[in-house]
């Protein structure tokens, strides 16, 4: 680790253990199991049943893109997890904040995975095929500093919350809407928890923290998936109404630039204030 970022970590780990706290007191134990409508399900042809086929999809193109890529990015979190936890691990108090955050995450993957093999929205085989490929290639990011990284994840969460209530919105399945506006609302708390970091970062390092938050948001994107036969799965939400630029930062970037106050800060240093015109460019403030 960074020795800077040690310096960091520990003079955060007092803030990162208040934001923990308030986290789980808020945050709702829900089942993943409750959402899942266990008696439409049945076996399968190796236990005497009948294969998934086309005919048996119930839901629409968009419902199945939305949900196909929510498990898809879901059960991607060990490269998610691996990524913040190489970098926070500083102590048992960061330590515990990333548990908790990938037992939440978990169960988005538990309860869409559920919901999908169940309802046979999709074809399984195909499925686990891309979740394989799709964890085997992994995904590529440069080493980046902790507060960097904070504020990646506030980003992510907070773009994960806009697509999850968005696929809500628009679905008309009522349990598939309510499991996506379930998400949508852990997405939210935890969005809460990565921006609160940074918050706590801004009052110990103003210059420092927005010369990282302008490089989040420089190098931010939805991950993505490609899905076999369809395409890249961030056009394709794009398509589809569910997530494009404008939406990222109308709903993704700028609420949390104005959460941090970025633009109302003072005292800033050169680089610093370089870095706050490149945010006030990004989403078009004067």
């Amino acid at each position: 680790m960074d020795s800077s970022d040690h310096d960091v970590l520990t003079a955060l780990e007092s803030d990162a253990a208040r934001v923990l706290e308030a986290h789980i007191a808020v945050a709702d134990g829900w089942q993943p199991h409750e959402y899942v409508p266990w008696d439409a399900g049945r076996n399968f042809a190796f236990l005497g049943g009948e294969d998934w086929s086309p005919e048996q999809v119930s839901l629409s193109d968009v419902e199945v893109l939305a949900a196909t890529v929510g498990v898809l990015l879901a059960d991607n979190l060990p490269e998610y997890h691996r990524d913040l936890a190489f970098a926070l691990r500083a102590n048992d108090t960061w330590w515990k904040l990333i548990g908790r955050w990938t037992a939440e995450e978990n169960r988005h993957a538990i309860v869409l995975r559920n919901y999908l093999m169940t309802t046979r929205a999709v074809d399984p085989v195909e499925l686990e095929r891309i979740r394989v490929e799709h964890m085997t290639t992994g995904y590529r990011s440069p080493s980046l500093h902790a507060v960097h990284i904070l504020a990646k994840f506030a980003l992510d969460e907070q773009a994960a919350t806009v697509r999850h209530r968005r696929s809500a919105d628009v679905s008309e399945d009522a349990l598939l809407s309510a499991i996506f506006d379930r998400i949508a609302t852990d997405d939210a708390l935890q969005a809460e928890l990565f921006a609160a970091l940074v918050a706590a970062a801004l009052e110990h390092d103003a210059d420092g923290t927005v010369v990282a938050v302008a490089d989040a948001v420089d190098s931010f994107s939805l991950p993505s998936v490609d899905l076999p036969g369809r395409g890249n799965s961030t056009a394709l939400l794009a398509e589809a109404g569910l997530y494009d630029e404008a939406v990222q930062t109308e709903q993704v970037v700028r609420p949390l630039l104005e959460k941090w106050g970025i633009f109302d800060l003072d005292g800033l240093g050169d680089d610093a204030a370089a870095a706050r015109d490149r945010l006030r460019s990004a989403v078009g403030v004067s």
